[in-house]
């Protein structure tokens, strides 16, 4: 069991995600949106969206943090271990906070706002599911790590850790991982099923980063203060249209 869970089925999410990624592009690219809802309700979004992403920010470079750098490295500058995982639990617990409360404000305004509601799918009923499952083990984790940062288990970067960048040498560490506490082993079966479903919903635009904004023309905007009220104003010479009287010449 533990190689199918460690060694097998991570290399069939990443083959589903990079395959469902290119197959979402070349087929559904006008469905490669997030389809907002905020033509519908603004006042809670406004709150909720940027309290979400900027918390699932902090998380995500967290896991990159914890994951891909070694252990060896930080000890090399001089960060001790002790000192990590303080910078980690303080900036964990702010983040998963920021996030579980957005996240939460979220599923509440789609949930309570008609309209947006009649535009969620079952699509979207999976993906919330999943993400919010992922968050709330996640911040356990992070809640467990500052309660007892001694603890059996706590330093994942001598068990996940390891694991994770050997997926990416070919040679998966499956002993690795299988000797991490259980919260670990669910926690990272959610991440892959999120994992999987991000290039079939709206979270494929996480692979879209907005740089065409740096080089597009600028829009140009006319304010109609200044003229005439609509329906007053004067007729202009040109093409009246068909069948009227009132002909410019």
């Amino acid at each position: 069991m533990d190689v199918v869970l460690w060694g097998v089925i991570p290399y069939l999410t990443l083959a589903l995600v990079i395959g469902g990624t290119v197959w979402r592009y070349r087929y559904d690219k006008f469905g490669w949106t997030t389809r907002s809802s905020e033509l519908y309700e603004s006042r809670v979004l406004r709150v909720a969206s940027p309290m979400f992403h900027y918390g699932i920010l902090v998380v995500i470079v967290g896991h990159a943090v914890g994951l891909v750098i070694p252990e060896s490295w930080t000890d090399a500058i001089g960060l001790s271990d002790t000192d990590y995982h303080l910078l980690a639990a303080i900036f964990g617990l702010i983040a998963a906070l920021a996030t579980l409360v957005g996240i939460g404000l979220l599923i509440y305004r789609r949930r309570t706002t008609g309209p947006v509601f009649m535009a969620t799918t079952r699509n979207d009923k999976l993906m919330y599911l999943v993400l919010l499952s992922a968050i709330v083990a996640g911040s356990y984790i992070t809640v467990v790590g500052a309660i007892d940062p001694d603890g059996p288990g706590v330093n994942y970067r001598e068990t996940v850790s390891p694991w994770f960048r050997s997926i990416f040498y070919l040679q998966p560490d499956i002993d690795a991982m299988a000797a991490a506490p259980l919260r670990f082993h669910v926690h990272v079966l959610i991440g892959m099923l999120l994992f999987c479903l991000v290039p079939f919903t709206r979270l494929v635009h996480i692979f879209t980063a907005p740089v065409h904004y740096l080089f597009r023309p600028y829009i140009v905007y006319r304010s109609r203060d200044d003229g005439p009220a609509p329906g007053n104003r004067a007729p202009r010479r040109g093409w009246a249209p068909v069948g009227t009287a009132d002909r410019q010449r």
